[in-house]
């Protein structure tokens, strides 16, 4: 029998979060100062709202991947001006939640394609639209005849807190890039609370040609990582190669007591462990204790 033990499974979205909301400075002056322009911008969301997807209807690279060059789908526009409202209300709220930055991660997969409508957003066009919300802040507030010291302040908080989230948005829309990169398709099947979690009862995890179970369950746990709490225990494990002047201590993942993982129905841990090679058709399956 094999312990199956993951390794490099990406960090999770908090831990990311946390830690650029503290690079930027993030703190009680910079939420004072966003605040105090938050009144002008709430009065203005819903032109702001409407303002952004008029203008990406007729920009014609964003047409193209909403799919509206011959017109308007009334339901699709509604769907995004929601998301939109939704994310407007949490960011002038100046969230900083765990579950916020779970949020911006999950919406960072979705413009890699994994949302509803599977469609793909490139990049470029996500960090252009955190540009686009911050020149609509600085003319709201302008137009508001906020004083010249109070707008400084203010765009320089929100600056930092938009960059946090464009990094927290990026790091999904990469994570989730990755679980469509490889040549072989491999469906990876939850069970008990795991589809609720993932909302979802199977997920396709792609991976290169010759890869292994251990690289599908990374991509999985990665791409999924609200999954983890439920199904995994985080370890620590001690590198104490000669060659390094101190000991580095590196997180990996095991399945907690009673969850079983299968590979085309029998044990991982007894058909090999995270070195088995997948072929074209294998299914893994994530199983509770007692299933």
């Amino acid at each position: 029998m094999t312990t199956l033990e993951l390794h490099n499974l990406a960090p999770e979205p908090h831990e990311v979060w946390r830690r650029m909301l503290r690079f930027v400075g993030w703190g009680h002056e910079e939420r004072a100062a966003a605040s105090r322009s938050v009144e002008p911008l709430f009065r203005r969301g819903t032109e702001l709202v409407v303002e952004t997807y008029n203008y990406l209807q007729h920009v014609p690279e964003t047409a193209a991947i909403l799919g509206w060059e011959q017109g308007v789908d009334d339901a699709h526009l509604e769907e995004r001006r929601r998301f939109f409202t939704i994310w407007l209300a949490r960011t002038l709220g100046l969230d900083t939640s765990d579950e916020f930055a779970l949020y911006l991660f999950r919406a960072g997969g979705a413009h890699a394609g994994h949302g509803p409508r599977h469609i793909h957003t490139p990049s470029e066009y996500v960090i252009g639209s955190f540009g686009l919300v911050l020149a609509s802040f600085s003319r709201f507030m302008q137009e508001a005849g906020l004083p010249a010291s109070t707008i400084a302040a203010a765009m320089a908080a929100w600056s930092k807190y938009l960059a946090v989230q464009q990094h927290q948005l990026l790091f999904g829309y990469q994570v989730a890039r990755e679980l469509d990169a490889g040549d072989v398709a491999v469906r990876c099947a939850l069970y008990g609370r795991l589809r609720a979690l993932a909302g979802t009862p199977e997920i396709q995890v792609r991976i290169a040609d010759g890869g292994s179970a251990g690289e599908v369950l990374r991509k999985l746990f990665s791409g999924y990582p609200q999954l983890r709490a439920e199904a995994l225990e985080r370890v620590w494990e001690a590198d104490e190669s000669s060659d390094r002047l101190w000991i580095e201590v590196t997180p990996a993942y095991v399945p907690r007591y009673g969850w079983r993982v299968l590979l085309n129905g029998r044990e991982l841990a007894y058909a090999g462990g995270c070195a088995a090679v997948i072929h074209a058709g294998d299914e893994v399956a994530v199983f509770p204790p007692g299933r």
